[in-house]
């Protein structure tokens, strides 16, 4: 009893400092008036920070399916966050919950089908989080209707002066297939290189 007492704390312990350690990685959460600046910042440290979290949880369990039960936290967490919002009087789409859970899946289809092989997981599920986490959330950010209308009618008051929206004439940027293709193939780039450079060693 206290042996699977023990265990079951220490999964909870390891997701709660697993969720800290993303929150800590940058940008987890997509403020409206925010969102496209901080894309690319949220790319990297949350597909890092979930490969780091998610591997680091998997290596002490030993159990596939322990990465989506992390990302979801994660995603409960967000979604309080966005309530919280709401309910000072911010309208719903002011923030947008990151989608964690798919490229989680991922990694831990990566981790089951390589025989629990960390080395493996980390190069086959890290490369699948870094490709996958940028694009699901870049569909995700697509589908909020106007995010820099949002962004001028209820800017944060937590922002800093020199962040205050300020509507520039170039706002059609935000909303540029070109722009979102640039942001999207510098974030994938990395990944693709680093896997086409592994295979070639191979």
């Amino acid at each position: 009893w206290l042996r699977r007492t023990t265990h079951y704390l220490f999964i909870v312990v390891v997701a709660v400092n697993s969720t800290l350690l993303t929150i800590n990685a940058g940008d987890y959460i997509f403020y409206t008036d925010w969102a496209w600046t901080s894309f690319v910042v949220f790319s990297i440290s949350q597909s890092t920070m979930l490969v780091v979290g998610a591997i680091y949880y998997m290596l002490f369990t030993g159990v596939p399916g322990t990465a989506t039960y992390y990302a979801t936290i994660m995603t409960i967490y967000t979604w309080v966050a966005k309530g919280a919002w709401f309910a000072l009087g911010y309208p719903y789409d002011f923030i947008v919950v990151p989608v964690w859970i798919p490229s989680a899946m991922l990694l831990d289809l990566s981790y089951w089908a390589t025989r629990r092989n960390k080395h493996a997981a980390i190069l086959i599920g890290g490369t699948l989080v870094g490709m996958s986490l940028p694009v699901f959330n870049m569909i995700n950010l697509l589908l909020v209707k106007d995010p820099l209308e949002m962004a001028f009618k209820y800017p944060r008051p937590t922002l800093p002066p020199y962040m205050t929206p300020i509507e520039p004439q170039v706002g059609k940027f935000y909303n540029s297939p070109v722009a979102l293709g640039v942001g999207a193939g510098a974030v994938l780039s990395v990944p693709i290189a680093a896997l086409g450079a592994k295979l070639n060693t191979w």
